[in-house]
């Protein structure tokens, strides 16, 4: 069985969802993240919020898959400040909702002053609602912003066990772990942190706190990268018990913190595809399907 911990399954088609099930993707995590192009306001990020918590979940669940979510005002928008005041004041709203493990993902894009300044708010808002982080780390001057980022959490009183630090490299992943972080690691085909990348890390540095992701969105991103990347672990020789830590069992222990998780609730997945979300399916003429006959 693997998590994919972080991945934006708005962007993504059924299909995906179909393959990701037959490949042992039990549960997945969406934060809330950057739609490509700014929003125009904050009515528009909250039908996004909505979507969340509401028909996405609704549509993972027809394959079988468990969809939990984090909700979180995003570093890139955060620059635009009455767009981001708006976002603060509904995001209470969301981060009451059943299955929202996490505040994120949250933190640095170019480092400004009302990154950080939003960054800092939403910290207090893990606080108030007993919800780890999800922090997403810059992609320039990454070592700089992934330091700041972990200074400002213990400012704030957060314990490194209730951050996940994301997006991480070579040049991080030393200073992460020192730090008791959970590190996590975005698997894209050609950018961040790749397969064959990831398996020398995990020989290097075992897989205590260290989990990995396929942060598949819109852009050129694989949502089967987390049991790709586990297959070549273990044709490379890293132990299965190693491989289980960081494809399933680190990201539950993280995430399982908030209350809302559990391995329990994938090990009763029943489906039936002619069930309705508000009147809407994810058929298109196609027979329905059930669980006991996938």
């Amino acid at each position: 069985m693997y998590i994919d911990p972080h991945v934006h399954m708005s962007a993504r088609t059924t299909d995906d969802y179909q393959a990701m099930a037959e490949a042992g993707v039990v549960a997945v995590i969406e934060p809330a993240f950057w739609l490509g192009q700014p929003r125009t306001s904050v009515d528009t990020y909250k039908d996004y919020l909505a979507s969340l918590v509401g028909w996405e979940r609704f549509r993972a669940s027809q394959f079988g898959i468990k969809h939990y979510c984090a909700i979180g005002l995003n570093s890139k928008e955060a620059n635009n400040e009455p767009l981001a005041e708006a976002v603060m004041e509904i995001l209470p709203l969301f981060l009451a909702k059943e299955g929202v493990v996490a505040v994120g993902e949250i933190g640095f894009d170019e480092q400004t002053a009302l990154e950080e300044k939003y960054f800092r708010a939403q910290l207090e808002l893990a606080k108030q609602f007993d919800l780890p982080v999800m922090v997403h780390t810059p992609h320039r001057d990454k070592l700089k912003g992934t330091i700041l980022t972990m200074d400002i959490c213990e400012e704030h009183g957060l314990l490194p066990t209730q951050v996940v630090i994301d997006h991480n490299n070579e040049n991080t992943v030393k200073a992460v772990l020192d730090r008791g972080y959970w590190t996590a690691f975005t698997l894209y085909p050609q950018t961040k942190m790749g397969s064959e990348r990831m398996v020398n890390i995990a020989r290097q540095y075992g897989s205590e706190r260290i989990f990995i992701d396929s942060s598949a969105d819109w852009g050129v991103s694989d949502p089967m990268a987390v049991p790709k990347t586990a297959n070549l672990m273990l044709q490379s020789g890293i132990p299965q018990a190693e491989v289980h830590q960081m494809c399933y069992a680190n990201a539950l222990a993280a995430y399982q913190q908030s209350g809302q998780i559990a391995a329990e609730d994938w090990q009763t997945a029943d489906f039936d595809q002619a069930e309705l979300f508000e009147g809407n399916s994810v058929l298109r003429g196609q027979k329905p399907i059930k669980s006991s006959e996938a």
